[in-house]
């Protein structure tokens, strides 16, 4: 799987010369989905009849035959939550298989200022040697069920993953969205209602639905993920109201990435909320305001900042010479190290006009472990630009800076990493992407006891994404 994906991603660059004949494909200057702006807002208008040139354009996107589904492809980005139109007629249960994997070529470079600290005769501050080469393939496996009218199951594996090579479900949950039983009151109050019950994806704040989840990064215009990366899968449930553009969602999930029924003095459930205004406001605007709250009194292990197992895109930066690939699969992140106790808040403006996307973060996070007598707090703020250009919005260019700020148990000052990340893409088809990323990253106010003091790391990753 490696070499293919190796070989897919040196075929795509020498396709890059070939962009502006390829956008020629697409018809109208249709965007990838429905209102052709590229963003699928909460009442999508139906898509226009097919010209014969539409149709050699949307050949290699397979049709969705899921209700209430956002697609792994292109057609996926800026869909937040799942959307609340059914987009296909209910004609009885399917199945529908997917996948996404991605292959990077990294080029990066570190370095550090730490004193020396000798352990066991090693210098546990001293980097190790990196150079360019090829990172591990990571893929995803998508199955979707239709069980009944506006309900369906989702099941989401990890085929390969920086931190497990072997096959491991991330989550599995139900989603209804209608009715499945013959009722008036029912089917009036599910236009408005969708119920979400099973091990999901918890829906803190909106950047999760723009990030990389392990093999598809389709959604995300760049190759890394923000500092402070707030994704985790817990069991529980979501319910959500939507009307005329307005959100309001609330949950309750066991607060753990795993389900565990002991020491249950040391357990409490986690409380999730989100209210927020998501609007097309004409063909040329959108406009999407959240914000979201994550609580939970006391656990074993909260993983809101620690769940992505899948692992980060930038491999060994920042790791000593004992680093191995599963083990430091953090490298380049920000784990506040909440895992007991944690309340989170975060403000998330999405702007999208014509092929300009705007999109912020504004995060605030207070918790402590369960060794520890008071609380800290970090604090993150990150921007997106990104202009998708030609027909189909075929290609993009775009910028983030994300910083995180805060206090780490150990350190008796507060510390600071700041993120600045340079991207481009081109998706040759609505289900294959060639993208790159420049990203320059440095540490502050570390102590020089730690590998990090003086820390930065710099250059190039290219990613291949293919996803159906």
């Amino acid at each position: 799987m490696k070499a293919m994906n190796a070989l897919f991603v040196l075929s795509a660059a020498a396709l890059m010369s070939a962009a502006p004949a390829m956008a020629q494909q697409d018809s109208n200057g249709k965007g990838p989905n429905a209102d052709g702006k590229g963003s699928t807002p909460a009442a999508a208008p139906a898509a226009s009849p097919k010209t014969s040139e539409d149709n050699t354009a949307t050949a290699t996107m397979p049709a969705i035959e899921i209700q209430y589904f956002r697609p792994q492809d292109q057609r996926g980005l800026n869909v937040f939550e799942a959307p609340k139109h059914a987009g296909v007629a209910y004609e009885g249960f399917k199945l529908n298989l997917g996948a996404a994997f991605t292959q990077q070529f990294q080029a990066l470079k570190h370095s550090n200022k730490a004193d020396p600290k000798i352990v066991n005769n090693v210098d546990a501050n001293e980097l190790i040697k990196i150079g360019n080469g090829f990172n591990n393939a990571t893929a995803n496996l998508y199955v979707n069920a239709q069980l009944a009218r506006g309900v369906r199951v989702a099941l989401t594996s990890y085929l390969s993953s920086r931190h497990h090579n072997e096959t491991w479900v991330k989550d599995g949950y139900l989603l209804v969205d209608d009715s499945p039983i013959k009722s008036e009151a029912l089917e009036n109050l599910m236009k408005y209602v969708t119920l979400r019950l099973g091990h999901f994806e918890v829906n803190y704040g909106d950047a999760h639905f723009r990030r990389t989840d392990n093999g598809n990064a389709m959604y995300n215009p760049f190759v890394g993920n923000l500092l402070m990366d707030a994704f985790t899968t817990e069991i529980g449930g979501e319910v959500y109201v939507r009307a005329s553009g307005l959100l309001a969602m609330a949950g309750v999930t066991a607060g753990e990435s795993r389900g565990n029924v002991t020491q249950p003095e040391n357990r409490s459930p986690a409380f999730l909320g989100k209210l927020g205004y998501d609007k097309q406001l004409n063909s040329d605007l959108r406009v999407r305001l959240t914000g979201s709250l994550f609580s939970q009194a006391k656990s074993i292990n909260n993983t809101l900042y620690a769940g992505d197992r899948a692992g980060s895109r930038y491999y060994y930066v920042m790791e000593n010479t004992q680093a191995t690939e599963s083990a430091q699969f953090t490298s380049g992140l920000v784990n506040p190290g909440f895992r007991s106790k944690v309340n989170a808040v975060m403000v998330n403006p999405f702007v999208k006009y014509q092929g300009l996307e705007l999109f912020g973060v504004a995060e605030r996070a207070k918790g402590r472990a369960a060794n520890e007598t008071s609380e800290r707090t970090w604090n993150q703020y990150a921007g997106d630009v990104v202009y998708r250009f030609l027909p189909g919005e075929k290609m993009f260019v775009g910028g983030r800076y994300n910083v995180a700020e805060g206090d780490l148990t150990g350190i008796p000052n507060k510390v600071k990493v700041d993120r600045m990340q340079l991207g481009a893409g081109w998706f040759i088809t609505g289900n294959i992407l060639m993208k790159g990323e420049y990203v320059n990253q440095k540490y502050h106010n570390f102590p020089t006891t730690d590998v990090r003091s003086g820390g930065k790391f710099n250059g190039f990753i290219m990613e291949g994404v293919v996803a159906f």
